[in-house]
Parts: structure tokens; sequence; C-alpha cells
């Protein structure tokens, strides 16, 4: 198994179910429940230093899902050119999270949300099949999907355990 398997695999693990358009389908709900429960201040809290506050790891979800869904939809449309990585941590920095309102970020993140629902629910199931090259890598269509939902999955389990254990929400 490569390293990049390896990693891939990792947040396949992390799928709750096999039914992972369900899962898409939770894990953006409970994202969505987690952040509309927190306070402005809240939201800027990282649990250390160089760490991402809570709005920078909400928005890096919107962003990751965007370039996810950019690599879905041309793997499915057949288009056979190479597409590059991304720098998570230029994007985050680049981001401006702390300057947005939570509330702003927190639309952002259910609108993208939706978007990859409609996307990956509506796309021919042959087509999910479709391989193509990301960062040097070849993956399909569908298991970029199931990333989708192992990534946020790992991210809400970071959240519960390095976030959320600092601070209870307000209910």
């Amino acid at each position: 198994m490569t390293d990049f398997q390896k990693y891939v695999q990792r947040y396949l693990d992390l799928i709750p179910s096999e039914n992972w358009l369900e899962e898409l389908k939770k894990s953006g709900e409970k994202t969505a429940d987690i952040y509309s429960n927190l306070t402005e201040e809240q939201s800027l809290f990282a649990y250390a230093e160089r760490k991402w506050t809570l709005k920078e790891l909400l928005l890096h979800l919107s962003d990751s899902e965007r370039v996810f869904q950019y690599r879905i939809l041309a793997f499915a449309r057949g288009d056979k050119n190479e597409l590059p990585g991304f720098d998570e941590e230029l994007y985050a920095h680049q981001s401006f999270a702390n300057e947005r309102s939570l509330d702003s970020l927190l639309e952002e993140y259910k609108l993208i949300r939706k978007s990859s629902q409609i996307l990956l629910e509506t796309l021919n199931p042959s087509v999910l099949h479709n391989i193509g090259t990301a960062n040097g890598n070849q993956i399909s269509a569908e298991t970029i999907g199931k990333l989708i939902v192992g990534h946020n999955v790992h991210h809400l389990n970071i959240i519960e355990e390095r976030y959320l254990s600092n601070f209870k929400p307000e209910i």
C-alpha cells in the first residue's frame, strides 16, 4: 500500500456506515449543530499555538470540500487533465476566517455541503468509478466523495477532543 493509499484509507476508515451519502448529510448536520452552538468568542479558540481556530477549521472544511467537488466533477465528466494539489496551511493563512462572522462561515459551509450532496446524488452511478489524477495520485470520483465524509468526521473528532473539551458551548 502506498503512502497516498494509507492517507486516503485513514479517512475512509472513519466513515460510520457503508451508506456514505447518508453519512455526508449526517456529518454536515453534526458540524452545523456544533458551530450553531458556539459564540463568536468560542469560535476564535485554538487549543494550542499555531493551531487553527474553530473559524479557521470550519473554513478549511469548506475550502477542502470545494477542491474535492471540482475534482469529482472533473473526473465524473471524463477530464483527463492532471489536477494540482493544494496547500491547506496556505489556504488557511490567506482565508482571513477570523475576520468573518461565525454566521457567515456557517452559512457558507452549509451551502457547500448542500452543493456536494446535490452533485453526488445526481451523478450517474457509472461515472463515480471514473479515475483521474490529482496531486500526482490516481483516485476515483467516488473515493473523493467518501473523502469529503471521512475528512469531515476526522475534524469533528478533533473538535470534540481538543476544542470542545476546553469549554462548554452555550446550549
